[in-house]
């Protein structure tokens, strides 16, 4: 257990530079704490059939926390959840480990049936803020989901996604590490597709009218001619 906590305390110091000592990890980061109520006494209920006392053991926690777990959910190892507050996670989710969720993040179902509804989220993967992964799904280890994003399809090992519903974008640019810190999921340089068609069909409009725009001032001239 001790070794779990300080396994969870270093994971937390290696991704938020905010986190200043131990004890002010310890003491004041909710999102950790509702990972340790799963962990150690709403998912080991649920796992032995005492559901109810589970569900309000999670409850309390949501009330304690701002994150509501379900206790049937699975959680890896040095998960970080970083201000918490607004965070759902579905019955039949997956996280795996590494993984870093921002608040107002959502692993929600969209179906009624009592099998696996919920998102499987791979090693790894970071989601911004107020995103929303429905279904059950598979997000590639790595993966980056911008904040507000849309998911419902299949996430590709590796990549960033963003908008609504969630597309791949490319162009994540990387520091000297290898890696880019950015604290919800995407940089401000991500390359989007239908932003790029976007401004390539506004590019030729506006030629298209320059165009137009010339094509009458010379019949103009010609009809003054005649």
């Amino acid at each position: 257990m001790f070794a779990r906590l300080k396994e969870d305390i270093a994971s937390i110091y290696a991704r938020d530079p905010a986190a200043r000592n131990w004890w002010e990890v310890l003491t004041c980061y909710p999102g950790m704490h509702a990972i340790w109520g799963h962990r150690w006494v709403a998912g080991p209920l649920w796992r032995v059939g005492l559901k109810w006392f589970a569900r309000l053991f999670s409850q309390l926690m949501r009330f304690a926390t701002g994150v509501e777990i379900h206790p049937g959910a699975t959680i890896g190892r040095r998960v970080f959840i970083d201000h918490g507050m607004g965070i759902v996670i579905g019955e039949t989710a997956e996280i795996g480990d590494d993984c870093t969720l921002y608040h107002g993040v959502t692993l929600g179902g969209v179906a009624w049936n009592q099998g696996k509804r919920h998102p499987t989220i791979a090693a790894g993967v970071t989601v911004g803020a107020g995103a929303k992964i429905l279904g059950p799904l598979t997000v590639g280890a790595g993966a980056r989901i911008g904040s507000n994003s849309v998911v419902v399809k299949e996430v590709p090992p590796g990549a960033t996604v963003v908008g609504i519903p969630a597309r791949v974008v490319e162009g994540l640019e990387l520091g000297p590490a290898g890696q880019a810190f950015s604290a919800y999921a995407v940089t401000t340089n991500e390359n989007d597709p239908l932003n790029a068609i976007l401004k390539t069909l506004a590019a030729r409009s506006d030629k298209s009218d320059a165009t137009i725009a010339e094509l009458q001032a010379r019949l103009a001239a010609l009809e003054k001619k005649s």
